[in-house]
């Protein structure tokens, strides 16, 4: 997941490892920029003044993500529930080749129900497949192209080698090592686990070692954690930094062995297995929740669409997702009925694009909306790559086409000022297409809790939860023209804000992107209820016979 795209970058985990209270009201995102002084897609006045007894439509809406969890009290609800398959007979009732994919499918996982976590970079896969190309090799004896190759090896080998002295002395200087020493001394003292305060203050040793701890976590208490909050924290400081250190720029880390397919048949299909949570499942479901979290049913939060179901498609690790994998999870959100699919990861190079592109085709070719997240690095993606993107591979003299049905998606910040664009966030007046919130975004986590996230990739299921929330309501628009209203509905905006990824230089934010605008789900709808649909006959066919299927399977579920 190259960067998860929840923002690392920021985070400073010192000693006290502190965390920053919200400074936004957690519903932000559902406000009405005209009057709550909050850019946020009006969604509330969107149902009780434009939807409010209006008639809808079932649409599916594939989550490909590190995974998803289907029991979760806001989403269990709303997941997508293949009518076709029988839960738990190890059969493929349906025939699509997947066994038991009631939810969905994981594609970085085996049939023993293994699954792949932590798994390196693109470029750190690169740099392996070129090691052993280059392996001893007469540099003088290349040909004038491999020789290109060769200095493009050597110098992204340079960049891995960089970055991994770099993770491993922010791991170290984070205090994370010196707290976890500190407990385990505590622990063995004690001789248990779990500890309390008080455990912590009727320590008496002549062991220098251990009082000199002891009276670090003191003072770290008291300034309001407990040990178990602080040793969630260094739980997921831990989680965030040290596969930074042992996968992602490790060119001899290789899990692939798990999922036990064929690596090199780039288009074998039948792999994988139906746990779409995996181990861990707080990025995708946070994603789901923003999309389609049970609305107004007094738990937890709203998501933005009100009749969805969530196909979770499981093909990125805390790492890079590998090309096959995303390529057989978006040709499988389209062959079982999603119409929009969101897609908050990215990278910056590509093993195999040509076979991504092959399933981007797939998708457009059957009226699928794709929307990505535009990544997290504070970048000018006009002239910096991010993959998957809407550019076909060049062939030859010919000029790369675009997908038509591709959106890709900035971040904004709650603020309205010059600090609106999200200081982490890609953009790209050719490549981005609109921005939409993404700073201090609350939303469903694993195991029922719930938590605030920064990142494009909550931005991009902002997008994702309006298009669904369009082609529900109105089914007869194209997946071009649910684009293009949303695009032409953005709220614009000429002021001068401060470019990601700088300190203070600032431009248009109507620069920052295609629309030059903010997501607005009420202008979208008003638009789209002015608007004739162009989608084509079988597509809308198709859609109410899924949406159908779906509301029988579910009255059957509760007979």
């Amino acid at each position: 997941m190259t960067r998860k795209l929840y923002l690392l970058a920021g985070l400073v985990f010192a000693a006290t490892m502190a965390i920053a209270q919200d400074e936004a009201p957690k519903d932000w995102f559902h406000l009405n920029p005209a009057t709550d002084n909050y850019p946020g897609i009006n969604t509330k006045a969107t149902y009780e003044k434009l939807l409010n007894g209006k008639k809808s439509e079932t649409v599916i809406v594939a989550v490909i993500d590190g995974g998803v969890d289907p029991y979760h009290e806001d989403l269990k609800d709303i997941m997508w529930v293949n009518p076709g398959e029988i839960p738990g007979n190890g059969i493929d009732d349906d025939k699509n080749g997947y066994i038991d994919d009631v939810h969905g499918w994981n594609f970085i996982g085996n049939a023993k129900g293994e699954n792949v976590n932590a798994d390196a970079l693109e470029i750190t896969r690169l740099v392996a497949k070129y090691r052993k190309k280059f392996k001893d090799v007469d540099v003088s004896s290349l040909s004038k192209s491999d020789k290109k190759l060769y200095a493009k090896y050597q110098k992204m080998e340079e960049e891995i080698e960089s970055e991994r002295d770099r993770w491993a002395g922010i791991y170290q200087n984070s205090g994370i090592p010196m707290v976890k020493d500190a407990y385990a001394k505590v622990r063995s003292h004690l001789g248990k686990e779990d500890f309390t305060v008080e455990d912590l203050n009727g320590i008496e040793s002549s062991d220098e070692s251990l009082t000199q701890v002891v009276t670090i976590l003191q003072s770290i208490f008291a300034k309001g954690d407990t040990p178990e909050s602080l040793w969630e924290k260094i739980e997921d400081g831990d989680a965030q930094l040290l596969p930074r250190v042992e996968s992602y720029y490790n060119p001899d880390f290789d899990p692939r062995h798990i999922v036990g397919d064929n690596y090199s048949d780039q288009r074998e299909k039948y792999y994988g297995n139906p746990d779409i949570k995996g181990p861990d499942a707080n990025h995708g479901t946070h994603v789901a929740g923003i999309i389609a979290a049970s609305r107004n049913n007094g738990v937890g939060m709203d998501g933005i669409a009100d009749n969805v179901r969530i196909m979770g498609v499981r093909c990125v690790p805390n790492g890079d997702e590998r090309d096959k994998d995303v390529a057989n999870a978006i040709r499988y959100a389209v062959d079982n009925g999603a119409t929009v699919i969101n897609m908050s990861f990215g990278k910056s190079y590509s093993w195999n694009k040509q076979v991504v592109d092959e399933a981007v085709k797939y998708a457009v070719k059957n009226d699928v909306l794709l929307v990505h997240a535009a990544g997290n690095d504070g970048k000018d993606n006009d002239t910096s790559d991010n993959f998957p993107n809407d550019g076909y591979k060049k062939r030859g003299w010919f000029k790369p086409k675009k997908a038509k049905t591709w959106m890709e998606i900035g971040a904004l910040n709650y603020e309205m000022d010059e600090h609106a664009a999200a200081s982490f966030s890609n953009y790209g007046d050719q490549e981005v297409d609109v921005f939409a919130p993404g700073v201090e975004i609350y939303s469903t986590t694993s195991n029922d809790k719930y938590d605030s996230y920064p990142g494009t990739s909550m931005a991009s299921p902002m997008v994702a939860g309006t298009a669904a929330l369009l082609r529900s309501y109105f089914p007869e628009l194209s997946a071009t023209q649910v684009k293009e209203i949303i695009m032409e509905s953005s709220v614009k905006s000429n002021a001068q804000v401060i470019i990601p990824g700088t300190e203070d230089e600032k431009t248009s934010f109507a620069k920052l992107s295609v629309s030059g605008g903010k997501l607005n789900s009420y202008n979208a709808v008003q638009k789209a209820s002015k608007t004739k649909g162009k989608r084509k006959k079988k597509f809308v066919e198709r859609a109410s016979v899924n949406a159908k299927a779906i509301m029988m399977k579910e009255k059957a579920d509760k007979a």
